[in-house]
């Protein structure tokens, strides 16, 4: 059986419907920085989403390509994740996507090296004809955060983002979105197959203990 991140980290993949405080762990991903709403069928964002999938599968089927890495074992390529953010603004104001700043992300496996990823590059934009030029080696410790499982449209969104800053305050935490920690969701379905209403997502803030 292939290795399946969302199933072996249900912690971080597959959270309750209701808020909880979370370690995230440092990790490796794949990643495009870019501009524009994301519902823009020609904008930055769903060309991001391409980038990231070929440099992916490039790597997921690197021995059919000859490229030996240590450590390498079978897996299914993680859920696409974005790190989301405004300009000049605390918290997301979801009336203006055409504000947003996001970068994309897939995960790597901790056997993926700088290396490795250098060579993906390279063979994807050999084998594909496709400039991958904008697409980064990403490690992030995401650290100390709220999260919880978002049923539903993506508008909808800051309720569940309220329910978590409630649950943050009376646990003794605060928000801590920063220039370097972002607004953060994982998207487990989708929304080209699945009702809006039914969309599942891992939305995820970080927070810091108040101070006394």
């Amino acid at each position: 059986m292939a290795f399946d991140y969302k199933k072996e980290y249900k912690e971080f993949y597959m959270p309750p419907k209701k808020p909880g405080i979370v370690t995230v762990p440092p990790a490796k991903y794949i990643a495009v920085r870019g501009s524009g709403n994301p519902n823009d069928e020609t904008g930055e964002y769903k060309a991001s989403i391409s980038l990231l999938y070929g440099i992916a599968f490039t790597i997921k089927m690197c021995e059919k390509a000859g490229r030996k890495i240590d450590g390498y074992f079978q897996y299914v390529v993680p859920p696409l994740e974005g790190l989301w953010w405004q300009e000049g603004k605390a918290e997301i104001d979801y009336s203006r996507k055409e504000d947003f700043q996001f970068i994309s992300l897939i995960r790597l496996p901790d056997f993926v090296m700088r290396e490795d990823f250098d060579w993906a590059v390279r063979e994807a934009s050999k084998k594909k004809k496709t400039d991958f030029s904008k697409v980064r080696f990403f490690p992030y410790d995401e650290g100390e955060c709220v999260q919880c499982m978002h049923i539903g449209p993506y508008d909808d969104e800051p309720e569940t983002i309220a329910a978590m800053h409630e649950y943050a305050e009376q646990n003794g935490y605060e928000s801590d979105i920063t220039g370097s920690r972002f607004h953060h969701e994982i998207y487990l379905s989708d929304p080209r197959r699945c009702k809006a209403d039914r969309l599942r997502t891992v939305v995820r803030q970080p927070v810091r203990r108040k101070s006394c």
